[in-house]
């Protein structure tokens, strides 16, 4: 059994390559090489300053039981380094979880469930579609902060061909919001993604509000849907395209970029096979790869991937389908 380092604590909240996540593949493989060792790696993203019962808040070294129970010394509480995350009542060894954020952060463009399956034989294309989206539902922090400064917003539509609609009507398309910071003089900032019912203001002006700081400068075209968010503590700019001669390429080249990378994504790593109700989960795997496109670390992009898993709830099998089906994760 080969075991990772010794992992400090943090100084000032910055990971180090090396110390306290992988640096390279053989580090990788070196340092997970079985259930054990993901387990301590757990147990120090989840507690890194030690042990904490989920039961009665106490910290202190916990007693070690069988089958990998934690019992709390102060108030006897069992729990399991899962529990409460979404690797709880995985059937699923840790390494081939570990091996799947691997992955992940390894391909530029993400994979496919038939990808990682062939890859590394999660057994069948459910169980590994149930991986993929667990680590989904993680990758942007709900309490992350809001984008800042100037930031273009905009709706793109998502699936297939659509006839006998206009304008911003859809009768079977997805509806996404997006928003970008803009820098200045040139190139884009962070970007945010939603799934949204509608284009009425209702939707769109919540949006604004839950990605974007108060304060900031919001830029859209001159859609109605758009007008309440002068008064909501913004300062907003409006393209009318139909009064300039710019395509709107040209006059919001932020959210179109980002607009026209999300369709080729979804086309080219998910074949276009992105169902409605799951579209926000993709979304967020989006939102991630594209808000790190900067980073040259596949170790770092673990580290957070990991360190998100650990502080999320599970995420039941129910609440994907929508309904009470049979975990594939859990079938022996």
């Amino acid at each position: 059994m080969v075991l990772i380092p010794a992992l400090p604590g943090l100084v000032d909240g910055a990971p180090i390559a090396g110390r306290h996540y992988p640096k390279t593949y053989a580090d990788f493989a070196s340092w997970f090489s079985d259930d054990h060792a993901c387990r301590a790696y757990l147990e120090w993203l989840r507690w890194p300053s030690g042990f904490v019962c989920p039961g009665c808040g106490a910290l202190g070294e916990p007693y070690r039981a069988s089958r990998n129970r934690l019992v709390c010394s102060s108030c006897r509480g069992e729990t399991t380094v899962t529990t409460g995350t979404i690797f709880e009542r995985t059937q699923k060894p840790l390494t081939m979880w570990f091996v799947t954020a691997w992955e992940i952060v390894s391909q530029k463009n993400g994979l496919s469930a038939l990808a990682l399956n062939d890859a590394i034989g999660v057994g069948t294309y459910e169980a590994a579609w149930t991986m993929l989206h667990k680590y989904r539902s993680v990758m942007v922090r709900p309490d992350r902060d809001r984008l800042s400064g100037d930031v273009e917003v905009d709706e793109t539509y998502v699936g297939g061909g659509e006839e006998g609609v206009r304008g911003r009507e859809t009768k079977t398309k997805s509806i996404v919001a997006i928003a970008v910071e803009v820098r200045r003089p040139r190139g884009f900032g962070r970007a945010r993604l939603r799934r949204v019912p509608d284009v009425s203001g209702t939707s769109l002006v919540s949006f604004v509000c839950d990605v974007v700081e108060p304060g900031s400068v919001v830029l859209t075209d001159g859609w109605r849907g758009y007008h309440g968010i002068g008064s909501r503590g913004y300062t907003h700019g409006k393209t009318v395209l139909s009064s300039t001669n710019d395509p709107a390429h040209v006059a919001m080249p932020a959210v179109h970029r980002v607009a026209s990378l999300l369709k080729r994504w979804l086309l080219g790593t998910h074949q276009g096979s992105v169902r409605p109700e799951h579209l926000q989960a993709y979304l967020e795997e989006f939102t991630f790869r594209f808000n790190r496109r900067t980073s040259r670390s596949r170790g770092l992009l673990f580290y957070r991937l990991l360190e998100q898993a650990v502080t999320a709830n599970p995420l039941p099998w129910a609440d994907i389908v929508g309904g009470p089906t049979e975990d594939p994760d859990h079938k022996m």
